[in-house]
């Protein structure tokens, strides 16, 4: 295994109001300017109570959302992070989007950003990882097909916290992308480790997350600071459920699961 440390312009692509932060908030600390997109961060059309938000302590869908936008933006400028969130729903509120307008919003995000550095989820458990995850290497295998310039230099995928402690998801996860023709390879990225300034910075960013971290309790959070597992993505091609390179592949239903 060998040591990275890659530098400029730096995107991570985000399921969720949180993920950026709990899977690469040393990463992003060392990465201040970086911009994080927020794929599934839009209020339902029509109101609704999730047993999430009640959870974590809202009435309804809309003061939810408001109040979570609200806290990432927060969290980020504390790791001295932008933020873009994309007009999408997660599972809890809505049917998974339109696979043609997602893969456009990401390849307008990537033309935009024009990043050096890619962070993207491994696609853990959670139906919207999964959806994420599977869009990103569709879009990334189109880019380097078509030589285009909008293609990041590195692309890295982070495990997916809080799902990467459950048994046999990675190894599942890892053996999925080999069969359709995706190399990964474990890797190290240069993060706050070891810099005690730059150390405070992720815990600091987390705590941004309130409502969050109160759905999560106190067992939900305890992995929430352990080291970052990132997988170098050398060759992406597009998941099929019937394992061969061709559409995203479904994941399993999470409406009733935690959205991060």
């Amino acid at each position: 295994m060998r040591r990275t440390a890659t530098e400029g312009r730096l995107l991570v692509v985000s399921p969720h109001l949180d993920d950026a932060v709990l899977s690469c908030g040393h990463v992003l600390a060392r990465h201040p300017g970086a911009t994080v997109c927020t794929v599934l961060s839009a209020p339902p059309e029509r109101n609704m109570a999730t047993d999430w938000d009640r959870a974590s302590g809202f009435a309804d869908a809309f003061e939810a959302m408001r109040a979570r936008r609200q806290e990432d933006r927060q969290a980020l400028a504390r790791l001295g992070a932008c933020a873009l969130h994309l007009p999408f729903c997660d599972a809890q509120y809505a049917s998974p989007p339109d696979r043609e307008r997602l893969h456009t919003a990401l390849r307008h995000t990537l033309a935009a950003v024009r990043p050096d550095l890619l962070l993207m989820p491994l696609g853990l458990f959670h139906s919207d990882h999964t959806l994420v995850a599977d869009a990103m290497l569709a879009c990334l295998a189109a880019l380097r097909q078509q030589a285009s310039g909008d293609a990041p230099a590195a692309v890295y995928a982070y495990e997916d916290v809080p799902y990467r402690m459950m048994d046999g998801l990675v190894e599942a996860r890892l053996a999925l992308l080999a069969a359709n023709r995706c190399r990964v390879e474990r890797a190290e990225l240069a993060s706050a480790n070891g810099d005690p300034r730059l150390g405070r910075l992720k815990p600091a960013a987390i705590a941004a997350y309130r409502s969050q971290l109160h759905a999560f309790g106190p067992d939900g959070q305890a992995n929430l600071h352990a080291a970052e597992r990132y997988w170098r993505v050398r060759e992406a091609a597009a998941i099929a459920a019937n394992g061969e390179p061709g559409a995203a592949r479904p994941a399993p239903d999470a409406r009733t699961t935690q959205p991060s």
